[in-house]
C-alpha cells in the first residue's frame, strides 16, 4: 500500500501558499546580494499519514519565503533533521496492526515526497528512528540502503554549497538494531566522522569558508540546556553519547576549526522560545567564563506537527545570511507562519563572530521541559559556581544531605565529574561539564547523605587486608595503590546503611542501563511466553496473574570466585 502525499493533505494546505503576510519579519541589516542565502531547517517530522494537515500548513509558511528569496537571487535550501516517521503503528499496513511506521519504505518515500514539495533543494540527516523498520528489514544496512535510495542520497552525510564558500553539511545516524546500548542514541559512524574532519580541514576559515552543520542530536559541549530528562539519564542526549572518545570528538573539531559557524539539531521536541535553545561561541566576560565553543553557534529546532511537540510549540528554524553574518529565526506554525528574529550573528574576520539575542525568554509554563543544571568550573577571572564541593584537609568531601533540589558537584581525583541533578547523581563530561548519564537515581538517593572518601591503601596495609580475601591472594598492592589518589563515593541512609557507588570497569560512573531495542523486544517476548506457560501449568485464568521476573548477567561482586547468580531481593532473599 503506497500512500500519496498530496492526497493526504487538504486541498488548501497542499496547493495554496500562505498569505504573503507570513513573511513579515523583524528588521534586518542584511541586504540582498549574490552571496545571500535562505535555509529552512525542519525539526523531527515524525510523519503520521493519518495526520497530515500540520505538514501542509508548515510547508505553506515557507513557500512565499522561498519565492521572495529566489526572486532576489538568493540561494535557497531545505534541511530536515531526521526522525521522519512516527514510531507507532499508523494503520499504514493492512497486513500488520503492530508494524511501526518509522523507518519503513512507505515512511521514507512519503517523507521524500513532502520534502521535495518545497520547490527547493533538500537534504536530510538520519535520526534515531529512521532505521526503525524492524518488521520490513532484517538489518540496519538494508534499512539504511532504502532510506538513502528514497532520498536520492549516496551516503548518510551530505555537503551542499548554498552560497559562495558557504557549505551546508550534515551527518546521520547509521545504527539501530546493532546499537551497543540504547537504540535511540544518535550514532555517527567513524567513516562519517573522518569525512567531516577532512572537510573542515580542507575548507579553512582563513580562506573564507563558512560551514553550517546539521545533525539530529547536538554534540556534547554545545551548551544547550533545555533538554528532555529521559535523553539525559538514558545516554541518548548527545551524538555518540556512549562512546567517550567519539562523543568528545565533535566539540574538539569545533574548537579547532573556526570555519564551523553554526550547528543545528533537533531530537528533544521542544520549542524555540527561550534563550537556552541557542548558545553563542563567546559571551561578555562579565556574564561568566569563556564557553570554549570555537566560532560556532548551536541552535535547537522544534517540531512542525502538534502531536509530536513536548511543550506545545510548533516551530521551525530559518537561516538568513550573507558574507557579513547570518540571522537565526523562528517560523511559528501556530501564528500563521510569523517569522521572528531570534539571534543575529556578525562575523568579525574569518575566525570570530559575535551573537546577540533578539528577545528574552518567552514567558510560559516551564513544567513541560527539563532545564539541565550544568556545573560551571569558572576560569582565571570567575570562580566555580556555588554548587562546587571542595575537599577538606583530609582529602574527603564531608557527607551532605540530598533532596530533590540539591545543587552540588565535584571532581574525582581521576578527573571524572559527578554532581546532583533533580535528586539524581549524574556524571558530567570532565571537559564540557555536559551531563552524561545517571549514576544513582533519585528514588534511591533522596533522603540520604552522600560523600567522597579516600580508599587508597599503602602497600603494607593492602597486603594485610587482602591476605585472606578469596580471589585476591598475591595481589600487587603497590600497583593497586597507584599514583592517583583512590576514592570511594559513599551513600549513608538514616539507619546507618552505607552503600559504595562503584565505578564501571572503564572508570566512568554513569550506568548504561537502557539497552538495544531489539534485545529488549526479545526479552519482552520471553517474559510473555513465560507468563503463558506459567498460566497453563498452574491452571491460571489470566496469564497476568503469573508471577514472572527476569534475571540478567553478568553479575558483579568483589569476590574472585563466582558461585552464585541470584539477585538479592528479587530471585533470592534480600541481603539487607
Amino acid at each position: 500500500l503506497r500512500l500519496n502525499f498530496a492526497l493526504l493533505l487538504t486541498p488548501t494546505a497542499a496547493f495554496v501558499p500562505a498569505a504573503r503576510h507570513a513573511t513579515t519579519a523583524a528588521s534586518t541589516t542584511l541586504r540582498a546580494s549574490s552571496d545571500e542565502y535562505v535555509v529552512a531547517v525542519l525539526g523531527d517530522l515524525h510523519i503520521d499519514p493519518r495526520k497530515m494537515e500540520d505538514y501542509g500548513t508548515g510547508r505553506s509558511h515557507f513557500l512565499p519565503i522561498f519565492d521572495d528569496a529566489k526572486s532576489d537571487g538568493k540561494g535557497v535550501s531545505v534541511v530536515s533533521l531526521g526522525d521522519l516517521g512516527e514510531s507507532k503503528n499508523c494503520d499504514h499496513n493492512p497486513e500488520s496492526d503492530s508494524e511501526l511506521f518509522a523507518g519503513t519504505t512507505q515512511c521514507h518515500e512519503m517523507a521524500a515526497e513532502f520534502l521535495g514539495s518545497f520547490d527547493a533543494p533538500y537534504d536530510v540527516v538520519g535520526g534515531n528512528h529512521d532505521l526503525e523498520g524492524l518488521d520490513e528489514f532484517e538489518t540496519d544496512e538494508e534499512n539504511l540502503n532504502t532510506y538513502l535510495k528514497s532520498h536520492g542520497k549516496e551516503t548518510p552525510q551530505f555537503c551542499r554549497e548554498v552560497a559562495d564558500k558557504t557549505l551546508l553539511v550534515g551527518m546521520g545516524s547509521t545504527l539501530f538494531r546493532d546499537a551497543v546500548y540504547t537504540s535511540h542514541e544518535v550514532t555517527i559512524d567513524q567513516e562519517q566522522i573522518d569525512w567531516f574532519e577532512n572537510l573542515v580541514k580542507t575548507h579553512p576559515a582563513d580562506e573564507g569558508w563558512k560551514v553550517f552543520v546539521f545533525t539530529h542530536a547536538p554534540p556534547n559541549g554545545s551548551g544547550l540546556r533545555v533538554l528532555q530528562e529521559n535523553h539525559v539519564v538514558n545516554g541518548c542526549c548527545w551524538l555518540n553519547h556512549s562512546n567517550e572518545k567519539q562523543c568528545q570528538k565533535f566539540i574538539e573539531l569545533v574548537r579547532e576549526h573556526r570555519c564551523i559557524k553554526a550547528w543545528f539539531s533537533g531530537h528533544f521536541h521542544l520549542g524555540q522560545d527561550y534563550q537556552d535553545s541557542i548558545t553563542f561561541p563567546t559571551i561578555d566576560p562579565l556574564e561568566g567564563p569563556y564557553p570554549n565553543r570555537g566560532s560556532c553557534v548551536f541552535a535547537q529546532t522544534s517540531v512542525m506537527r502538534a502531536g509530536t511537540s513536548r511543550d506545545g510549540r510548533q516551530q521551525s528554524r530559518l537561516i538568513r545570511g550573507n558574507k557579513d553574518g547570518f540571522e537565526i529565526c523562528t517560523v511559528d506554525h501556530q501564528k500563521d507562519g510569523k517569522v521572528r528574529l531570534d539571534a543575529t550573528i556578525t562575523f568579525k574576520g574569518n575566525t570570530n563572530e559575535v551573537g546577540i539575542y533578539a528577545h528574552e525568554d518567552e514567558a510560559y509554563e516551564h513544567d513541560k521541559y527539563f532545564k539541565v543544571y550544568q556545573p560551571n568550573a569558572g576560569d582565571k577571572i570567575h570562580p566555580p559556581d556555588d554548587g562546587f564541593k571542595r575537599y577538606n584537609s583530609d582529602g574527603n568531601i564531608n557527607p551532605f544531605d540530598i533532596e530533590m533540589d540539591t545543587i552540588a558537584w565535584w571532581y574525582m581525583s581521576c578527573g571524572r565529574a559527578l554532581g546532583m541533578l533533580n535528586g539524581n547523581l549524574i556524571e558530567y563530561d570532565s571537559s564540557t561539564l555536559a551531563p552524561l548519564g545517571l549514576v544513582v537515581g533519585a528514588d534511591e538517593l533522596v533522603g540520604k547523605k552522600i560523600g567522597v572518601i579516600n580508599s587508597g591503601l599503602d602497600a603494607d596495609t593492602c597486603e594485610m587486608l587482602f591476605e585472606e580475601e578469596e580471589g585476591m591472594e598475591g595481589a600487587d598492592c603497590a600497583a593497586l595503590a597507584g599514583d592517583i589518589r583512590e576514592q570511594a563515593v559513599v551513600l549513608l541512609d538514616k539507619d546507618g546503611l552505607v552503600t559504595v557507588v562503584q565505578p564501571n570497569e572503564d572508570g566512568s560512573y554513569w550506568r548504561k542501563i537502557v539497552r538495544n531495542k531489539m534485545v529488549r523486544m526479545k526479552e519482552v517476548r520471553r517474559v510473555k511466553a513465560a507468563k503463558l506457560w506459567a498460566a497453563d501449568i498452574m491452571d491460571l485464568d489470566d496469564e497476568n496473574d503469573a508471577n514472572v521476573v527476569s534475571s540478567w548477567g553478568p553479575y558483579t561482586t568483589t569476590s574472585g570466585t563466582a558461585k552464585k547468580t541470584s539477585v538479592p531481593g528479587l530471585t533470592a532473599p534480600s541481603a539487607l
